[in-house]
């Protein structure tokens, strides 16, 4: 992994429109809304974006809903017809949810503001494959086929975005969005902003002369960065990349604090399963894992961890969890939630020794961590009970309930907390700005860890949301410590 080198070559200098002075970022958002109106309305929106897409709760009706939105042609209000959505008729709705989720995202709003007159992008094609809901908004396709908001995709569409997407896409439209980004004779991209690899893979694949004029990459998952560093190992990687997934804001806040809030909402909203006393096993404890787990404790279930790193392995062990190898619970509990990034987490000798009645999840990243394609075999009977909600029956009567389809199981089935998705949307724009305005030479064909000073940056824009007031260093403390009183505060190894 490339290293950066601040005395010798700055990978991050702060513009002086990112000098950003905070003033009172509590706007008056009652003033259209009441609270008891926002409450109602934020409910509403939520059953838009988890409603199955052909219930009677969606915007169209079950004749538009049965046909792809492939096979129909729509257009904007403005006569823009360079998108794929579920239903354009959505966007005022969607725009509704985004102006929401905006209230909740005041470092990224602020950025932006700042960022008008500079306009540091300028020039920059972007193409992005990320979950598409209220709080993203280039050429756009999802990156699961779970978790699109219809309304938000729709409000995009509406203000001119190319976007490709819908909540409950196949494989096949999944792959066919993808290309509709990047397959524009008249446009082609110089940058890419992904989560999970799949656009990265599609364009280096089958678009290689438009993969070698890329300027540079922001990937923010464990499964992207691992094939960007495989690329590169290779020596097949011909563009710079930022690896935002093992920053600091994006392990401890994306990974950490905001698992820890939305796998109770996905299970809750699917299933309405009492957490109190159940028996979880949580495969992996990693940042995901952590916070899964310190979730459910709380909420009184007893909580089982299996780990192939004996570090992890110990912090589980010391955080009063109890160890185990899966086989040895197997047949007991009554979830599994894997947090691995891995595949065949949970094979088939697992599945059939389950209890009747037993949650199957993913909160990991890819969709391999459970072996559902052994389930899509002749013996087996699977029955949909509602939208990413899966009864699997063995012939003997038993069955287990699969979520999802084993993918990620927060956006896919719920939402995630919009504070968070400022953090980590804050972190990719900065990177993209630093990897598209760097000097020739700054950053060779490899894989670089977002700056230390980056991170710092992207943490301090979000502390005036909790009147947080920052301790500053005299001059005779920096010089004790060797800083500077500005940061960063801590070298490259620092584990947090």
């Amino acid at each position: 992994m490339a290293k950066w080198e601040p005395s010798t070559s700055p990978a991050f200098q702060p513009p002086n429109w990112m000098q950003i002075q905070f003033a009172d970022q509590k706007q008056d958002f009652n003033k259209r809304l009441n609270k008891a109106g926002r409450r109602s309305l934020y409910h509403s929106l939520y059953q838009s974006s988890t409603d199955n897409y052909s219930s009677a709760a969606s915007y169209t009706d079950c004749s538009e809903d049965v046909k792809s939105p492939r096979d129909r042609q729509q257009r904007s209000s403005k006569g823009h017809q360079d998108f794929c959505i579920k239903n354009i008729r959505q966007a005022d709705f969607g725009r509704r949810e985004i102006e929401i989720a905006e209230q909740e995202m005041p470092a990224l709003m602020a950025l932006r503001k700042r960022a008008e007159g500079e306009k540091p992008l300028a020039g920059a094609k972007v193409v992005g494959c990320t979950h598409i809901t209220a709080h993203t908004a280039c050429r756009w396709a999802a990156c699961n086929i779970y978790s699109t908001q219809n309304a938000a995709a729709a409000a995009l569409a509406e203000g001119g975005f190319p976007v490709f997407a819908w909540k409950g896409e196949s494989e096949d439209d999944f792959w066919w969005c993808i290309d509709r980004c990047v397959s524009l004779e008249a446009w082609q991209p110089n940058m890419i902003l992904d989560d999970g690899g799949d656009l990265t893979h599609w364009i280096y694949k089958k678009y290689p002369n438009i993969f070698k004029m890329i300027k540079g990459i922001v990937e923010e998952s464990v499964t992207g960065v691992h094939r960007l560093y495989q690329l590169s190992k290779a020596g097949r990687l011909c563009v710079p990349a930022m690896n935002v997934n093992d920053s600091v804001t994006k392990q401890k806040f994306d990974n950490l604090y905001c698992c820890r809030e939305s796998i109770l909402d996905g299970l809750k909203w699917l299933t309405g399963v009492m957490f109190g006393g159940k028996q979880v096993v949580v495969c992996g404890y990693g940042e995901v894992g952590k916070g899964c787990s310190a979730a459910l404790k709380a909420m009184g279930s007893i909580v089982y961890i299996t780990e192939v790193d004996p570090i992890c392995a110990l912090q589980a062990c010391m955080d009063c969890f109890r160890l185990v190898k899966l086989n040895e619970v197997i047949r007991q509990v009554d979830m599994v939630i894997t947090c691995t990034g891995n595949k065949n987490v949970v094979g088939r000798e697992y599945l059939d020794r389950m209890k009747n009645g037993c949650i199957v999840c993913n909160m990991g990243h890819s969709n391999t961590e459970i072996d559902v394609v052994s389930l899509r075999s002749p013996e087996l009977t699977w029955e949909r009970v509602r939208s990413q909600v899966d009864h699997v029956i063995w012939p003997d009567g038993k069955r287990i309930i699969l979520l999802a389809e084993g993918r990620l199981l927060n956006l896919s089935c719920s939402t995630i907390p919009t504070f968070i998705l400022s953090i980590t949307a804050t972190t990719q724009a900065l990177a993209l700005i630093e990897l598209y305005n760097a000097p020739e030479g700054r950053y060779n064909k490899d894989v670089y860890l977002l700056p230390k000073k980056m991170d710092e940056f992207v943490a301090g824009l979000h502390l005036p949301t909790f009147d947080a007031h920052l301790t500053e260093l005299t001059d005779e403390q920096a010089k004790y410590l060797g800083l500077t009183k500005t940061g960063p505060f801590k070298p490259n190894y620092y584990r947090y």
